[in-house]
C-alpha cells in the first residue's frame, strides 16, 4: 500500500531559529509559536498570516500557550522568568521571577487567575497572576522538572522529571499523592485519558 502525501494547508515562516512548541488556541482560530529565537508569535489560522511577535525574554523560550479564555498567553524561558501577554495588544503584563534555573513548563489553571510552572530547579510552583505573588512550591523530584499537565477535572497536576518517575500532585494541598517509577532514563512526555482515569 502506498502512502498518501498531502499538502500542508499553511506554511508560517517568521522565526529565525528552531521552533520549540507550537498550540492552538481555545478557539482554534490563532497558533501560537516560540523558539530559540527569544521570540513568541501569533498566527492566524485562517491566512497564515503573523499577528502578533511579542519580545522580551532573554534566552531561548520553552513554552507558550494560550489561557483557557484565550484572553492571555504565558510563556517561559531559559532566562529563569514566567511572562504573561495580552492577546489583543501583545503588551507583556506580567513579569514573574522565583525559580532558580531555565523554566521548562507553565500552564493557566482552568479559571485563567493562577498558573504553574515547572524548572531545572526540581520545583514546580503555583502563582496567583492576579497579584503576581508565587502561591506554593512543590519538592519532590530530584532532577530536572522536565513538564506538567493539569488533571482534565483541575484536582491534580502530574509532572515528569529528568529522576525517571512521574509524579502527581493534589491541587488543593500541595502534597504529592502518587509516585510512577520505571522507566530507566528521562520522561519527555506523558498524555492523560478524557476521563482522568489513565497516564
Amino acid at each position: 500500500m502506498g502512502c498518501i502525501i498531502r499538502k500542508a494547508e499553511q506554511l508560517l515562516e517568521g522565526h529565525s531559529s528552531d521552533v520549540y512548541r507550537v498550540k492552538f488556541s481555545p478557539d482554534g482560530s490563532k497558533i501560537v509559536s516560540c523558539s530559540f529565537d527569544k521570540t513568541i508569535r501569533v498566527w492566524d489560522v485562517s491566512s497564515g498570516n503573523q499577528l502578533l511577535l511579542l519580545e522580551g525574554h532573554t534566552d531561548f523560550v520553552r513554552s507558550a500557550s494560550f489561557s483557557p479564555d484565550g484572553t492571555k498567553i504565558i510563556s517561559c524561558s531559559n532566562d529563569k522568568t514566567i511572562r504573561i501577554w495580552n492577546t489583543s495588544s501583545g503588551d507583556q503584563i506580567l513579569l514573574l521571577k522565583g525559580h532558580q534555573k531555565a523554566v521548562h513548563d507553565a500552564q493557566f489553571f482552568s479559571d485563567s487567575t493562577k498558573i504553574v510552572s515547572c524548572s531545572k530547579d526540581n520545583t514546580i510552583r503555583f502563582w496567583d497572576i492576579l497579584t503576581g505573588k508565587q502561591i506554593q512550591i512543590l519538592e519532590g523530584h530530584s532532577d530536572w522538572t522536565l513538564g506538567i499537565q493539569l488533571s482534565p477535572d483541575g484536582s491534580k497536576i502530574f509532572s515528569r522529571s529528568d529522576d525517571k518517575t512521574i509524579r502527581i500532585w493534589d491541587i488543593s494541598s500541595g502534597r504529592q499523592i502518587q509516585l510512577l517509577g520505571g522507566h530507566n532514563g528521562a520522561i519527555n512526555d506523558i498524555d492523560i485519558s478524557p476521563d482522568g482515569s489513565k497516564l
